[in-house]
Parts: structure tokens; sequence; C-alpha cells
């Protein structure tokens, strides 16, 4: 299967290289890595340059935008950028993120994933973040959700979703439009993601909002959004976020901010959320 690679990047030149050299070294290598570099200050640009001499499946794509790094919108349109540099002579496309470590075998494993089931539309490994010199699980999200920083989509996924949203809320809008259209979305625990910086690291303080706008936008209504929003900011062990959670959904609300869905899959997605809910509970 051929797989092309997209990684948006801003100032990246402490990983940039460690994850090019993490690609370069996979057992099945991508048909194409294009890296988007996004008005970056620093050395970004040259570190992808010397790989992409080295290496003719890589390529650097340059992109001039806001320095404000908001979650969602910014890395998505670079993105963007990339992916339409590319053709359409790929089985998966993958958004990666510009300071990872893939384990060697990654590909080649997510590959077998869509290979042996053909109704598998997602799949991802997980990620796990250094701690006191040893990398453990970067537990933020549910075991059944792929992590925003490495995404591999099957192409007609990809395309029937309406390929991936500029907006905070992406990284679940696409798995639950992988549901309503009766795809599959993989897991896979044996693939240990080295993520080298803290998910958010880069976000400033306005972006604290954005969450519960993300889920206003999802179409989760009100009794979902406290629910999910108590429960991340217990994960991130900041339970004060739950009201800056709560705000921005109010805010996005009263401003009548664009959903991501239509009104029929902000319902699909409502009543997919309480049956995990009780699920869970029960």
């Amino acid at each position: 299967m051929n797989f092309y690679i997209v990684i948006p990047s801003h100032n990246e030149e402490e990983f940039i290289g460690l994850t090019l050299q993490s690609l370069v070294e996979q057992t099945v290598l991508p048909t194409k890595v294009v890296v988007v570099n996004d008005n970056s200050t620093d050395a970004t640009a040259a570190i992808v340059s010397d790989f992409a001499s080295k290496y003719p499946f890589i390529s650097l794509v340059n992109k001039t935008s806001d320095a404000i790094h908001l979650p969602g919108s910014k890395v998505i349109q670079a993105f963007q950028t990339g992916f339409e540099t590319l053709d359409e002579n790929y089985d998966l496309i993958v958004k990666a993120d510009a300071d990872l470590i893939f384990p060697s075998n990654y590909f080649e494993t997510i590959i077998s994933h869509f290979q042996l089931d053909v109704k598998i539309g997602m799949a991802g490994g997980f990620a796990y973040i250094e701690k006191n010199g040893e990398f453990i699980l970067e537990n933020l999200t549910d075991k059944d959700h792929i992590r925003g920083a490495f995404k591999a989509y099957r192409k007609e996924t990809f395309k029937q979703i309406g390929g991936l949203k500029p907006a905070m809320g992406w990284d679940t809008v696409d798995e639950l439009l992988c549901k309503y259209y009766d795809w599959k979305v993989v897991t896979d625990a044996s693939l240990k993601v080295k993520h080298l910086k803290p998910t958010g690291a880069n976000y400033n303080k306005t972006a604290r909002y954005k969450q519960g706008e993300a889920f206003y936008t999802l179409g989760y209504g009100f009794l979902i959004t406290a629910i999910a929003s108590a429960k991340l900011a217990l994960m991130k062990k900041k339970p004060l976020l739950f009201f800056d959670y709560i705000q921005g959904f109010w805010m996005a609300k009263k401003s009548n901010k664009p959903m991501l869905v239509t009104s029929e899959q902000a319902q699909f997605i409502r009543k997919y959320r309480l049956k995990k809910m009780k699920e869970k509970l029960f």
C-alpha cells in the first residue's frame, strides 16, 4: 500500500530531524513525505532540506501564516497546504507531528491492519512522553482514540469524512464521522510512539476556551459537554479547566459558532457518546 505523510511544522529544529530519521528507518518506507514549514524562524527548513537532498521521497513546502498557535486551525491549515501538493496515487494518508519518534515497524504494522480488514478506516498507535528519564503512556484520552499527533486514514475514508477540519476538535470529529459512516477505528498498543513535546505546550492563553468551543461544534450538547469537560480536566490534573471549557461552550453557543457536523451527524454523535458513557459506568 502506498502511504503519504504530511507533517506540519513550526520552529521544530530540536525534533524534526529525529522524526525524519525515524521515518527513513522504517521497515516499509513511505512513498512520499511532505514537511510543511509554517513560518518557522529557526533552522527547521534547513534540516528538512538536508534530509530531502538525501531521500527523494521527502520534500519541503514553505507556508506563511499567523504566528499565533491555536489548537486545530493552524496545524490543519498547514496540513492542507502540504496535502494539496500530493497526487491521488496513495492508499493511506497520514498526518504526523514534527516531534515524534516512530518505532521502525510502525507503518509496516499499520499497513497490515488496513490490509487485514477492508472496513478499517483509521489506525494508529499510542503516544509516550518522557518522565523522570523514561517514556510513559501520555494518558490524555481513551484507549480507543488515535492521538492527533499521528493519524493514518484509508483514502476512501478520508474522502468520505471530508478530510480534516481546520478547527479544534478535528481529531475527534474525524473518528466520530468514521463511526457515522460505519468505518472501524483501530488502535494498536504495541506501537509506542515517542512524543517529544507535551501536548499543547505551545498553545497561548486564549486557547483555554477552545476545548469547550470544540465540544459545542461537535454537537455534544450541554450534558455531554459537562461530563467530557470534567473528565478531561481531571485527566490533565487541572480541575479548574472545567470552568474554562464550560465557558467556552456557552461562548460558542451564544455566538452561534458554525458546527463541524450536520444536525443528523450531531444526533448520531450524541447517541454514540451517551452509549459509550453508559458502557463505562455499567
